[in-house]
């Protein structure tokens, strides 16, 4: 790739953007912005919700103008888009979706298909279709595209299928699947991980470390970045700027706090220094002798261009939670139980046992049954066979992000929070609030009123000012960003009660997880440990094998 352009000095970029400015509802979120991208880097765009990483993003994808300043591409480089949301499935199989082929070889693939069917292998149109088929590459790029998909999550059944019989995550899979078959020279990814279990996970993440491409990615999985990212762009919404920072996210974390220090020292002395001058000033004005030194110094005061006051960087936003009240040691029990959803078995004769303390994440595959046991347990999901025994003390919360019915549609953000615990102050619950991305305004919104994201949220907020003894999370982390994943770990972590959960962020697992449950097949077997304890001892990280880009 270093030899598309001519002479050593040659600085072989993907994408360059230089002195972008960008005014979006009256707020300018860029201000003469400048980046780049080499050939192969891999970088992360961060900042806080609403600083402007969407609409970067559809400027460089050219579905947006920047009011001033250009965007330049490698007139080589090809680009790959992998949005957070799929459109609405087609009549498209899996495996056609997957190879990013035409209508024209969308007709041809199914005329070869319809021979193999009846077995008319010697008919003209099949050898033709073949041979077609051949010409525009199908038989390369199908082994290829089964490989991805068998990577992602899909079995070898599911190929064929036409996409609008999966759900919106699986259908997403399939498209990122097409990207990895496609081999862009610029890879973005906006939250690549949020329809990923763990095992397809840990498999894109050793795909794209040997990916040639270059990769710009948002999201908001902390280790996903640490383990891929060689650089990172900042949208500080402040200096509407983009600021670089070589290494990964944690490396950020740290250079983006010792920048601040510096920026905060370079103000005080600046202060100083005005403090110095104006005082000078004021106390000669009136003394003939000083008057040249006096015009001096208000000329130097004048011109001086000034250190803003910097904002310290957001952080995790610390609060004791009130305790829920204590169980007993058994905090429920699951013997012989049997699930089914129609003919499919997913549970036959589960017997699992819950105790007081308890820090558990749920894994496995999706489809596996992980959701459906967490339902059991909370006893929103009637079993089929067996029994479910609730300790006498036990006091069950069960959090989803699609549970929103228990909100009042009449009661604002705020009134909602202060009604779920009443010993809770006001200014607290505006700092909770804020912390899960509820900014000023939006706390006297009306429930009724908010979207989905919000709601699964505001929930989550009322879980914690009011925690049960016993509580179970599905996908808590969705719709939150780095930091209010960790506002939310730290709450956990301070949590007295017996937790059970599902999460793909493994950040997050691998600072509350103490047992693990692996769900397969029906199979739901415990390590006593945490993630990393699961994958040494299971050995299922590399049970897909990574396929090279």
């Amino acid at each position: 790739m270093l030899a598309r352009g001519a002479g050593l000095d040659y600085i072989p970029r993907v994408l360059t953007i230089k002195k972008l400015t960008k005014t979006l509802g009256g707020r300018t979120l860029l201000r003469e912005a400048e980046m780049s991208i080499n050939w192969g880097e891999r970088v992360a765009l961060v900042g806080p919700n609403g600083a402007g990483k969407s609409t970067l993003f559809r400027m460089i994808l050219d579905e947006d103008s920047p009011d001033e300043g250009a965007i330049e591409r490698d007139e080589y480089a090809i680009t790959g888009y992998l949005p957070q949301e799929a459109g609405e499935p087609t009549d498209e199989t899996i495996i056609e979706i997957a190879m990013g082929i035409t209508p024209e070889m969308i007709g041809i693939l199914r005329t070869i298909r319809e021979h193999e069917a009846k077995g008319d292998l010697s008919h003209p149109d099949f050898a033709k279709a073949q041979d077609q088929f051949n010409h525009l590459n199908g038989y390369q790029l199908e082994p290829k595209a089964k490989k991805i998909l068998n990577g992602l999550g899909f079995k070898q059944d599911d190929f064929n299928k036409p996409a609008r019989e999966y759900s919106g995550g699986w259908v997403m899979r399939a498209h990122l699947a097409r990207l990895l078959v496609m081999e862009p020279d610029l890879l973005m990814l906006d939250e690549p991980t949020n329809h990923l279990d763990l095992l397809s996970l840990l498999w894109l993440q050793r795909y794209l470390l040997n990916y040639s491409g270059a990769i710009l990615m948002i999201s908001h999985d902390r280790d996903f970045m640490d383990a891929i990212i060689e650089s990172v762009v900042e949208i500080d919404p402040d200096a509407a700027k983009l600021i670089s920072y070589t290494g990964n996210y944690s490396s950020y974390l740290d250079q983006r706090e010792k920048r601040y220090e510096q920026q905060v020292q370079a103000y005080r002395n600046q202060q100083k220094e005005i403090e110095q001058h104006q005082e000078f000033i004021d106390r000669f004005r009136q003394v003939g002798s000083k008057a040249a030194q006096v015009q001096s110094r208000i000329k130097f005061l004048e011109k001086l261009e000034r250190i803003e006051k910097p904002r310290a960087p957001r952080k995790p936003f610390k609060f004791t939670f009130p305790q829920p009240p204590r169980s007993n040691q058994k905090v429920i029990e699951l013997s012989k139980v049997g699930q089914a959803y129609g003919e499919k078995r997913i549970y036959k004769d589960l017997d699992l046992t819950i105790e007081r303390g308890d820090r558990i994440v749920l894994v496995g595959p999706n489809g596996a049954g992980k959701s459906t046991l967490l339902k059991i347990l909370a006893g929103i999901l009637p079993i089929d066979a067996g029994k479910r025994e609730p300790g006498y003390a036990t006091k069950l919360g069960y959090y989803s992000q699609h549970r929103i019915e228990a909100l009042n549609e009449n009661n604002t953000v705020l009134e909602e929070v202060m009604g779920a615990c009443t010993t809770l102050r006001e200014e607290d619950a505006r700092s909770i609030l804020g912390t899960f991305l509820f900014r000023r305004a939006d706390v006297e919104k009306r429930c009724g009123v908010l979207s989905g994201g919000e709601k699964s949220r505001l929930n989550l907020v009322k879980f914690l000012v009011d925690p049960p003894n016993l509580l179970l999370m599905d996908e808590p982390t969705t719709h939150l960003d780095i930091l209010s994943i960790d506002s939310l770990v730290n709450a956990l972590k301070g949590y007295e009660g017996t937790l059970v959960f599902i999460s793909h962020d493994v950040h997050f697992i691998r600072a509350l997880a103490e047992t693990t449950l692996h769900i397969n097949n029906g199979v739901v077997t415990k390590y006593t440990g945490g993630y990393d304890y699961f994958l040494e001892k299971s050995g299922l990280s590399d049970d897909r094998g990574a396929v090279t880009a």
